[in-house]
């Protein structure tokens, strides 16, 4: 009877923050270090990472952003156009990498959906627990890495940059603000997989900090992530 061979399963590494808190730059960043030390690496992002994804997501972020007249989006909408890209996202890019061995690093995640429509539209948490369950078959990410910085701040960074502005980003300044005490607490009550990280400094200042974080985490998993030579 032949040895059972050991199932390879990657590393799932979410972004998370509020608008201009910088977790865009920093995947970039981390993406392009990891591929240099010889991981396999898979960028992608929420709403979107599929073809089909994409689509919702230019219709969750552009309405209501370009004209007046739009049509507005409850926020029990928003939740279900969320999880539908979600579910699509896990089954047809997510899981398929990780079973590869491959360290996915995905600009946001489940986290967003709870600090955006839990907290930010006071939607039940234990709802959208559950229904995040179902999207995702139960798929949680290994490591959070939450970048936390004054709401004033990260919109000041949002409106320097006024032709990718969207939806989200003219949301009021008291929404943001209930988003991220939201991601502060969701912190708290996971400090081991969320770690916040301060998005203030300059990027390179924030990068050196995310990368000793990653470096130490892959560290401790590099039995079970797949490496090859540059």
């Amino acid at each position: 009877m032949g040895v059972k061979r050991r199932q390879v399963r990657g590393v799932f590494i979410t972004f998370e923050g509020i608008e201009g808190s910088g977790k865009t730059t920093q995947l970039a960043g981390v993406a392009k270090r990891l591929r240099e030390e010889g991981y396999r690496v898979l960028e992608t992002r929420e709403p979107g990472g599929t073809p089909f994804a994409e689509r919702i997501r230019e219709m969750f972020l552009g309405s209501a952003a370009d004209s007046p007249s739009a049509e507005p989006i409850a926020p029990a909408c928003e939740v279900f156009l969320i999880l539908a890209c979600r579910s699509q996202h896990v089954a047809r890019v997510i899981k398929p990498a990780l079973q590869e061995g491959t360290v996915v690093l995905c600009d946001r995640f489940s986290d967003s959906t709870l600090a955006y429509q839990g907290y930010g539209r006071g939607l039940d948490l234990s709802v959208l627990r559950d229904l995040n369950q179902v999207a995702t078959a139960g798929l949680t990410p290994d490591l959070t890495l939450l970048f936390d910085l004054p709401v004033p701040v990260g919109l000041a960074r949002r409106r320097r940059k006024e032709a990718e502005q969207n939806r989200l980003d003219r949301e009021s300044p008291r929404f943001h603000d209930k988003v991220r005490r939201g991601f502060l607490d969701l912190a708290a009550r996971s400090p081991r997989r969320i770690r916040v990280l301060d998005g203030r400094p300059d990027p390179e200042t924030v990068a050196a900090q995310v990368r000793l974080l990653v470096t130490k985490f892959l560290q401790r998993r590099r039995s079970s992530v797949t490496r090859h030579k540059p």
